[in-house]
C-alpha cells in the first residue's frame, strides 16, 4: 500500500488549517506512514503564503527522542532509511526543485537517526521526489494555477491511498471527494490517521481488491475456497 499523497491546498483554505494539515500529514511519525502528505499542491493565489507559513510552523517543531515530553517528531527508523532520506534531498536539488527548510541531519542527547523535516518549492510533478514513495519526512510544494489544475496532478500518480484538501468551499470539496483517484480522501484534515473501523485501503499501485480493517477484515483476511463432492 505505497503512496504518494496528494494534499491539495485551494486559495479559499484557512490557512491556519491548512498548514496544520500538511505539517501533521508529512512529517508527524517523521514521515514514515504509507498515508503521509508528500506533495503539496498549492494554488497560486495562497501559495506563497502558505509556503512562508509553512515554514515559519516547522521552524517552531522539535526534533528530538520521541518518548521525550514536547517532541514533535522522532528519530529516523534507521541508519538504511536515513540514507534513503538523504538521498532522495540530494536527488530532489540536483532536479532542480528548491529545499527551502530542513533536510539536516542533527544530534541529540538520546542516540537516534535525527533528520530536520525537509521541504522542497518550486518542485513540479515530474520530479522523483515527486513520483516516488520516499516514507520519510520530505514533502514537496508543487504551485497550481487553479483547482482543476490542482486535481488533475493530484491524480497524475501511479499511486492512489489517500489524499486531502483544504477548502472553505462545499462544492470543491465535494467534487474531488467523488473525483479523487484515491481510496480515502480528507477535507480539511491531514491525508494520514484513520479510525479502525472503517476500511483501509487504496487504488491503482495502492492495493486492489478488499480492503482492511472494520467488517472488510474478514473478507480480506478469508481464504475462499470451493469444493464439489459427488455423493
Amino acid at each position: 500500500m505505497g503512496g504518494k499523497n496528494p494534499l491539495v491546498v485551494c486559495d479559499d483554505a484557512d490557512l491556519t488549517s491548512a498548514v496544520n494539515a500538511a505539517v501533521n500529514g508529512a512529517f508527524f511519525s517523521t514521515g514514515q506512514r504509507c498515508t503521509a502528505s508528500s506533495r503539496l499542491i498549492v494554488t497560486a493565489g495562497i501559495h506563497d503564503r502558505f509556503v512562508n507559513a509553512l515554514i515559519e510552523r516547522m521552524g517552531q517543531l522539535t526534533i528530538d527522542d520521541a518518548l521525550a515530553e514536547g517532541t514533535d517528531i522522532g528519530p529516523v527508523v534507521d541508519q538504511s532509511q536515513l540514507e534513503k532520506d538523504l538521498a532522495y534531498i540530494e536527488i530532489g536539488q540536483k532536479e532542480g526543485a528548491r529545499l527551502a527548510a530542513g533536510g539536516r541531519v542533527v544530534k541529540r542527547r538520546t542516540e537516534g537517526f535525527y533528520l530536520t523535516p525537509a521541504l522542497f518549492t518550486e518542485s513540479t510533478n515530474a520530479m522523483r521526489i515527486n513520483r516516488e514513495e520516499v516514507f520519510g519526512p520530505v514533502a514537496g510544494v508543487i504551485r497550481v494555477a487553479d483547482y482543476e489544475e490542482a486535481l488533475a496532478v493530484a491524480n497524475d500518480t501511479p499511486f492512489g491511498l489517500s489524499a486531502g484538501i483544504c477548502t472553505t468551499s462545499l462544492k470543491l470539496a465535494s467534487h474531488f471527494k467523488y473525483h479523487s483517484q484515491a481510496g480515502m480522501v480528507m477535507v480539511n484534515l491531514p491525508t494520514a490517521g484513520v479510525d479502525y473501523h472503517v476500511p483501509f485501503g487504496g487504488r491503482k499501485g495502492s492495493s486492489y481488491g478488499s480492503r482492511e480493517q472494520g467488517r472488510y477484515a474478514v473478507e480480506f483476511y478469508t481464504t475462499v475456497k470451493t469444493c464439489y463432492i459427488a455423493p
